[in-house]
């Protein structure tokens, strides 16, 4: 396993938090990620202030299967006839990934509005708690999520791809990967990091971020190498 990876996991073992830059040749942005499980109201501010972007959650394939959770392109398609909209709406032409990951939007029931930083950690805890009991034992995984979760909300949840790294590059599946190295429940909160300038934060900027905060930065490239090299 690469020392950087190593380190990155290290951080999040104790429940910190690691920079994921995808690739030039993708989306070209830098993500802000912490262990779903670990995560506190505290963070979800942080989330928000030091990086800005859309604040989602990643759930792995054992999950997202037991659960049968949708992809929301997937349900557009399905509703297009009753919503003739969606069908002019398709995302076809995303110009750096041939889909999308997005899934349902959630609050946990026992929020109010679901977007205060209590309500999101509440929820996103709980996806974690509640994906890791679903993980270890599918059976009537779709009824016991039901029962915890309503749609639409305010946590955006993303189903990473089957074979992860080997079919998708995304942060989704970047992140997902990087967990599944240690025995932290491979769901990540993550979010894109703005610059106050309008646009993504550049990895100069992030870096020096990530030194001042110590936060760990790494390439995708990294966590590609390390998950094909296995645990040696």
């Amino acid at each position: 396993m690469l020392k950087s990876v190593k380190e990155a996991l290290n951080h999040l073992h104790q429940g910190g938090f690691v920079m994921i830059y995808d690739s030039e040749s993708r989306e070209n942005e830098i993500d802000l990620v912490t262990p779903s499980e670990t995560i506190t109201p505290v963070k979800i501010r942080r989330l928000r202030k030091d990086a800005g972007g859309l604040i989602c959650v990643t759930v792995p394939p054992t999950t997202w299967k037991a659960v049968d959770l949708p992809l929301l392109q997937d349900v557009y398609r399905s509703a297009s006839n009753d919503f003739p909209i969606l069908t002019q709406m398709r995302a076809d032409d995303i110009p750096y990934d041939e889909k999308s990951t997005f899934s349902l939007s959630v609050n946990h029931r026992d929020t109010f509005t679901g977007i205060t930083d209590i309500d999101r950690a509440l929820t996103i805890k709980r996806s974690a708690e509640i994906g890791k009991e679903i993980m270890d034992d599918g059976e009537e995984g779709a009824k016991i999520f039901g029962s915890e979760f309503r749609t639409p909300g305010h946590v955006f949840l993303l189903n990473a791809s089957e074979g992860l790294l080997d079919k998708r590059m995304g942060h989704t599946e970047l992140a997902t990967a990087l967990l599944m190295h240690g025995d932290i429940y491979p769901s990540m909160t993550i979010c894109e990091m703005m610059s106050d300038d309008g646009n993504s934060m550049d990895e100069e900027e992030a870096k020096a971020y990530g030194k001042e905060n110590d936060i760990p930065f790494l390439h995708g490239k990294d966590i590609k190498d390390s998950w094909e090299g296995g645990n040696d």
